[in-house]
């Protein structure tokens, strides 16, 4: 059960101690509140946690301070999507507000290599306005004998990088927890001059322990990359572990699903199930598609396959899109060959928001029509 309590109703004021009372009356009862905030209010939740089927909806919807009761019947108890006109998840973090109605592009390396690379890319952002980046520190390989990144000793140049070129946030991947502490250790020492995205990636996406670490933390907000290998169901009972430790900023990535009816991309591009995710929970919804596609191939169109496939996302709903860029892919230390290039990156900006803006119309055109046959139906009561 959630009780979703009205507008500036204070989560320390009298009315939300009598609503906590009256919940606690009944037996094997825990609560737990948390605030959402929505695009544009903030939503104060208690959820109550246990056997709520002896606790009538009626007599706590209309305590004071409370706008409705919801029951929770699925899985996922705070990420969930309960109803449909369930406030969203959003949050703000330096500046920036990521929900499921905002669109942001996080460009950036795979593995951070040198200085020089790293200011290229920022200045080519820069460039082009973009202000959100993706930037490899810690990188888990295949092959133990390839780059695993640099780890923290590149963290100081990074982040005084990209205080230079106004870069607002960087999403970077942790593999332990002691990563963590780096991050955000090295960040306090440069002065917090940028923002951090902690990154789940795929291979970590059942990595419990670590989901718990990065759920334990409200400094930054998690970035979960579905598995290569492991259901919808899966990943999003790995995002509740992360929401259930504390955090709720937590954005839903799709990078495609291990699996060779894909080839000769590199994982099947699973971007269909955007408007799934939306609908199942509550989550801003990101892609993928360097690493669903992993090569940088041109279609007979004239246009690149990761072009086309970071569209699907898009129109799709994709609140987000995770694409890898690098000023010079035959010296990248990581995945080289499916980077974009500097030279193409006002390309793929004005081409994705293109395809956003057609997003946009579809979903009024939709409106429109479902305004349309509500009509008649109003009329006849």
């Amino acid at each position: 059960m959630i009780v979703i309590l009205k507008p500036d109703i204070d989560p320390a004021g009298p009315e939300v101690q009598r609503i906590l009372e009256t919940l606690h009356y009944y037996q094997g009862i825990t609560t737990r509140i948390s605030g959402v905030t929505g695009e544009e209010r903030k939503v104060i939740e208690i959820y109550v946690i246990g056997d709520t089927s002896k606790i009538p909806d009626e007599e706590i919807a209309h305590l004071p301070g409370v706008e409705k009761v919801v029951r929770v019947s699925r899985k996922y108890r705070l990420i969930g999507r309960h109803t449909m006109d369930q406030e969203g998840i959003g949050f703000k973090y330096n500046g920036l507000y990521f929900s499921q109605d905002t669109f942001h592009i996080f460009a950036g390396l795979c593995a951070v290599d040198t200085p020089e690379h790293v200011e290229m890319m920022f200045a080519a952002m820069k460039e082009v306005g973009l202000e959100t980046a993706r930037m490899g520190v810690y990188k888990p390989r295949t092959n133990p004998y390839s780059f695993q990144g640099h780890g923290r000793k590149c963290l100081p140049w990074l982040f005084e990088l990209a205080g230079k070129y106004g870069i607002r946030c960087i999403a970077m991947e942790v593999c332990k927890e002691s990563h963590i502490d780096e991050i955000f250790e090295e960040w306090e020492r440069a002065g917090r001059p940028t923002g951090i995205m902690l990154q789940i990636g795929t291979r970590n996406a059942q990595n419990f322990e670590l989901l718990k670490a990065v759920g334990s933390q409200t400094e930054f907000p998690v970035l979960y990359k579905r598995g290569m290998g492991i259901t919808i169901e899966e990943s999003l009972n790995a995002c509740e572990y992360i929401a259930s430790e504390g955090n709720r900023n937590i954005i839903f990535c799709l990078r495609g699903v291990k699996t060779n009816l894909g080839d000769p991309h590199r994982n099947l591009v699973d971007f269909a199930h955007v408007p799934v995710i939306k609908s199942q929970t509550r989550l801003p919804v990101c892609v993928d598609p360097t690493h669903s596609v992993g090569r940088r191939y041109f279609g007979p169109d004239g246009i690149q396959e990761i072009f086309h496939a970071a569209a699907q996302g898009v129109i799709a709903g994709a609140n987000m899109i995770l694409v890898e860029f690098h000023p010079r892919p035959e010296k990248a230390l990581c995945d080289g060959p499916q980077a974009l290039t500097l030279e193409e990156l006002p390309h793929f900006i004005e081409d994705m928001n293109i395809v956003r803006e057609a997003y946009l119309q579809r979903k009024d055109l939709a409106n429109r029509y479902a305004l349309q046959n509500m009509a008649p139906k109003v009329a006849s009561l």
